[in-house]
């Protein structure tokens, strides 16, 4: 199944694609979030769709998407986990995964615009597969990591590079602002994905590629980061994990390449789909 949330911010109603078609999944009355993973949601979507097959309302393409799942109890990341990016950050490749957190308030839609934040002049892209967590994930081991995920998505981990790297502490502070987590079109699950560490993933800047690569280059795959992750702290159903950016983020370029207002970012993921936002400068409300 491919799930999608659509509708206004923070008033999202759900939905499928189905043969690239968009139809409405409200009558089924939950949202993608973390109740509906942990209580076997998908299945009990699957058999939805089953039952209503050809009476379900066709969603139009204008309306706006959002998230493909609502807002997680955390939103995981994975740094420097692809060796080229690593070296071109100029940082040494690690031998542990290097984790770090995004707010969930930097949660948008694949469209939505990127908003540069106030006094940011270092704002930057990374294209990444995301996965979503299935079930409540402790002490997993790699043998029995894919049991605990949902599906996969396309996200784009928006950094802020002078706050992440020349601020003091943690990559948090450049990686959480409002808008840094554009994430789908759709939640693929695990079904519609053959091989996750054999997928494309590329972004272009105005039209310009800058990153092409494939995940086959992970350092980090996906069993090996659930197994990790999972002895440091509880995975929540609907919590997104990020795997980390190829090669081609505008910090790696000489002289390095920022974001300006009015950018257009577009970027997608073999099987994922793709997504476009226009960064837009810091504006009072």
């Amino acid at each position: 199944m491919k799930l999608i949330r659509w509708g206004k911010p923070g008033q999202e109603k759900t939905g499928v694609i189905i043969n690239d078609v968009k139809y409405d999944t409200s009558a089924f009355g939950e949202d993608y979030n973390e109740a509906f993973f942990e209580n076997d949601g998908l299945n009990r979507l699957a058999t939805f769709l089953k039952t209503n097959e050809g009476k379900l309302n066709v969603i139009s393409d204008a309306e706006r998407l959002g998230s493909p799942v609502a807002r997680p109890s955390k939103i995981l990341c994975i740094g420097l986990n692809y060796i080229k990016h690593a070296e071109e950050s100029g940082m040494a490749i690690p031998a542990e995964p290097i984790l770090f957190m995004k707010s969930t308030t930097s949660l948008v839609g694949p469209f939505d615009d990127i908003t540069i934040p106030k006094n940011s002049v270092k704002s930057d892209w990374e294209v990444e597969l995301a996965f979503v967590i299935g079930k409540k994930a402790s002490y997993v081991s790699e043998a029995d990591a894919m049991d605990y995920v949902a599906g996969y998505c396309l996200h784009n981990d928006v950094s802020e590079r002078e706050w992440q790297l020349e601020r003091g502490g943690t990559w948090d502070k450049g990686k959480g602002c409002d808008t840094f987590a554009p994430v789908g079109p759709f939640l693929a699950t695990k079904d519609e994905i053959a091989d996750p560490h054999k997928l494309r993933l590329w972004l272009k800047l105005n039209g310009k590629i800058m990153q092409d690569s494939n995940t086959d280059d992970l350092i980090f795959n996906i069993p090996f980061l659930v197994s990790y992750l999972s002895n440091f702290m509880t995975l929540l159903p609907g919590d997104i994990i990020s795997t980390g950016t190829p090669a081609g983020v505008g910090l790696g370029f000489k002289p390095p390449i920022f974001l300006k207002d009015g950018d257009v970012i577009e970027l997608g993921i073999d099987g994922l789909g793709e997504s476009r936002q226009v960064a837009k400068a810091y504006a009072k409300a």
